[in-house]
């Protein structure tokens, strides 16, 4: 079969194709190469700059226009190349010294790859096409999921709801400063993220510029390849290397997304939970059929698809993380085919951001089931009688409260004014005692 939406191995590339295809752009096979060329073009003329060689003004805007422009059928012209070759970047370079010798340029055509080795290209090429995805697709994904959270969070700032730890009714709190937790920790992650550089290997076949010095020992290469990759490229040159980069830099990047990628998973948890509730209950569109079963079904199954795209992106991001900076000696060949990878788990991230987005904006909230909840459970504000009877010195409270409602089934708001009734304490006390409810027993937080 031809590959299609239907035919396609990969869920990525079928079923999910149109939610993350703009990705072609910095992982395909055309990404690499369009990438590659990018590098090769920068160095050359960069050399140019440099005065190593002369450049007519029409070969240098030639090669300017193949890699601003690079297109596909360029790409295809490469593969071609390398059906001869067997090699993909050595193709890369063939393929830009027949544009120079279209230019007119032909005496300049040995300074492309001048000096390099493939890694020189694969990891700037690579580290530059990741830099790239994050800063356009991946972070404002995870912004626009961020301001949604932080809107709910506004609008349900007010809203009193019954919490649970270990599973079991505790001191109640306020919606939207439950959605501000996930806020807060996004914030962190994304922070610390940001921190981390993108980082690239630049420094010949085993990262002591050898050809370099050999060809031209006066050159200054170490300050002209940091000058090369950190200013022209917007990298941060690894200073000691092997043939290829450690990948610590954007294995730390991988362990990243993976921690906002779990943070998410408990969201989508906890979302899920509040649905099947009753917090929440889902918009619906005409025509949605939510079981094959069961007409009245309306499934989570956004937040579903989310935690099951994470948990795929995670288990990808696990291995990348931990194969990538272990190589043999001064290198070995495993990288290669790992990398090619790269698209993978963040296509499963942008997919499950994209799901989450979507199953946020379908909730409705349920205020009658929070407040019935609230009601159900008057033996939440014990912890509230207790503290202030320990702050008027008052013998035993918290025993005295473990007796009346640890372990009882229903603990109502008769029985809890009846025990503060018979508390020996000014009748001052006791009406502020009675004025607690679960309703706004609810603390205070910065969210306002």
């Amino acid at each position: 079969m031809e590959l299609n939406s239907l035919s396609a191995i990969s869920p990525i590339d079928g079923r999910y194709r149109k939610q993350v295809a703009q990705l072609d752009e910095f992982f395909s096979e055309y990404a690499l190469m369009k990438y590659r060329v990018i590098v090769e073009v920068s160095y050359f003329l960069f050399l140019n700059e440099k005065r190593f060689f002369k450049l007519s003004a029409k070969a240098r805007q030639q090669l300017q226009q193949v890699a601003e422009n690079f297109s596909i059928d360029n790409a295809k012209q490469i593969k071609t190349i390398e059906a001869t070759t067997n090699h993909d970047v050595k193709a890369v370079e063939y393929f830009l010294k027949q544009e120079l010798e279209k230019a007119g340029a032909v005496d300049a055509k040995e300074w492309i790859h001048f000096g390099l080795t493939s890694q020189d290209i694969n990891n700037t090429a690579i580290p530059l096409s990741w830099k790239h995805c994050m800063e356009h697709e991946y972070l404002p994904a995870l912004m626009n999921l961020q301001l949604k959270l932080q809107q709910l969070a506004n609008d349900w700032k007010a809203i009193p709801m019954l919490a649970r730890t270990h599973g079991q009714p505790a001191s109640p709190t306020k919606l939207g400063k439950e959605i501000m937790v996930f806020v807060e920790r996004l914030e962190n992650q994304v922070q610390l993220f940001s921190f981390i550089p993108y980082a690239a290997k630049f420094g010949g076949a085993t990262g002591n510029f050898n050809a370099h010095h050999v060809a031209f020992p006066k050159k200054d290469w170490i300050s002209l390849a940091n000058e090369f990759v950190d200013n022209v490229l917007g990298l941060q040159r690894l200073q000691f290397t092997t043939q290829i980069e450690h990948y610590d830099n954007i294995a730390a990047h991988f362990d990243a997304i993976k921690r906002i990628n779990n943070i998410l998973i408990n969201l989508c948890r906890d979302i899920w939970t509040y649905i099947s509730m009753d917090y929440f209950k889902q918009k619906t569109r005409k025509g949605e059929v939510g079981s094959s079963a069961m007409p009245h079904k309306v499934n989570p199954i956004d937040f579903e698809n989310a935690e099951g795209n994470l948990g795929m992106a995670n288990a990808l991001l696990e291995h990348l993380s931990s194969k990538l900076p272990v190589s043999r000696l001064q290198r070995d060949l495993t990288d290669s085919t790992v990398l090619r990878n790269l698209g993978v788990p963040v296509a499963h991230t942008l997919i499950a951001l994209k799901s989450l987005e979507k199953g946020l904006g379908k909730l409705v909230l349920n205020e009658a089931k929070l407040k019935q909840d609230l009601e159900d459970n008057w033996a939440v504000v014990a912890e509230a009688i207790q503290t202030i009877l320990r702050r008027e010195n008052y013998p035993n409270p918290y025993e005295a409260l473990k007796d009346l409602t640890r372990g009882k089934n229903v603990i109502t708001k008769a029985d809890i004014h009846q025990f503060i009734t018979g508390l020996k304490i000014s009748a001052v006390l006791k009406k502020e005692l009675k004025a607690i409810t679960p309703h706004n027993y609810t603390g205070i937080s910065p969210l306002v």
